[in-house]
């Protein structure tokens, strides 16, 4: 049996676009109405990520009108099923969002969303699903990875990049681990003892050779900007380049002859778009990751959690990149 909802709710809602988040504020907005197939789901916890702050400046791919409730990832309870929905109402759920998770309820497709393991906060579950199914279309469909082939992952303490480093290691490769600040590769080297980590702010293309006996197999790379030509140069023979994203906030270019000479792979990866062209292949992304998420072998990264009325102080931890994991917001006054 549904619970009854307020008609209004708390948001951060974006309402101009703005290059600082002049347009950003905290607002009374309507509670989502349910279309068939959705539940409502009371948001306990919710990701920041650099997808949802390029959209509040009209730069990420997806431009969404204004005024709109920015927030991705999130995990809270079902409070109300619409038609056709097969879901208990006080369900664990988290799930993956482009908008509006930044408020204290979300309408949501209820076959996206993923039930959280017990013992699981709903802050750790947060952390979980875009991070990792991107980690898992990336290492799995796209790259195959392989047990003990060599991975490097860029930009390994934030959120994307630790979720990287934690598949690849349950999937029995071994892991090199880079990050730009020392704080970082602390953090790294507690959360992945087994990982060797290096500082990708000097030159590492040596050092990454000696450690994995002339190159690595793969390449994960969310950082792009200058470091993407000196990870190419770390690929071993035949192999695998995997452009993720551009944190650095540059798009670094190619020189094909390169990939030529090592006969290796340069591939792109839209997890998301991926998984709406292959429903079959996100069921078992989904699968996989929910196997091992229940068994405890995959742990998510909380870097900070902040109540809503802070979106600022999280928003300066994301864009400064000194978070390692992930920054939360709880949208709720009683959290």
């Amino acid at each position: 049996m549904s619970e009854p909802t307020p008609a209004t709710m708390r948001a951060l809602q974006v309402t101009t676009l703005s290059e600082a988040f002049e347009g950003v504020e905290i607002v009374t907005a309507p509670t989502p109405a349910l279309k068939a197939g959705e539940s409502l789901v009371r948001v306990r916890a919710a990701a920041l990520g650099f997808p949802g702050l390029l959209m509040t400046r009209g730069a990420y791919q997806h431009r969404p009108d204004t005024p709109f409730i920015f927030g991705g990832d999130f995990a809270g309870e079902v409070v109300a099923a619409g038609e056709g929905a097969d879901i208990a109402i006080g369900a664990r759920v988290a799930g993956g969002a482009v908008t509006g998770s930044f408020a204290e309820y979300l309408a949501a497709p209820t076959q996206g969303l993923l039930p959280i393991p017990e013992r699981v906060s709903f802050t750790e579950a947060a952390c979980f699903p875009s991070a990792y199914v991107t980690a898992h279309v990336s290492l799995v469909h796209a790259a195959r990875i392989e047990a003990g082939e060599w991975v490097m992952v860029l930009g390994g303490a934030g959120g994307v990049g630790l979720a990287a480093v934690d598949l690849a290691r349950a999937l029995g490769a071994k892991v090199i681990a880079g990050a730009s600040s020392e704080e970082k590769r602390a953090a790294l080297r507690a959360y992945a003892p087994d990982a060797l980590v290096i500082d990708t702010a000097k030159p590492f293309k040596d050092v990454v050779r000696e450690i994995s006996g002339g190159g690595v197999n793969v390449v994960f790379d969310p950082v792009g900007g200058d470091v993407f030509a000196e990870a190419m140069s770390c690929l071993a023979f035949a192999g695998r380049m995997l452009v993720i994203g551009f944190a650095s906030g540059d798009i670094p270019t190619l020189s094909v002859n390169r990939a030529l000479i090592k006969h290796a792979s340069v591939i792109g990866v839209r997890a998301g778009e991926f998984s709406r062209r292959f429903p079959e292949k996100r069921r078992e992304t989904t699968r996989q990751l929910m196997e091992l998420w229940s068994r405890g072998v995959l742990r998510p990264r909380v870097d900070t959690t902040l109540p809503l009325e802070a979106w600022r102080e999280g928003v300066e931890r994301v864009t400064s990149r000194v978070c390692v994991g992930r920054v939360i917001l709880k949208p709720g006054l009683d959290q």
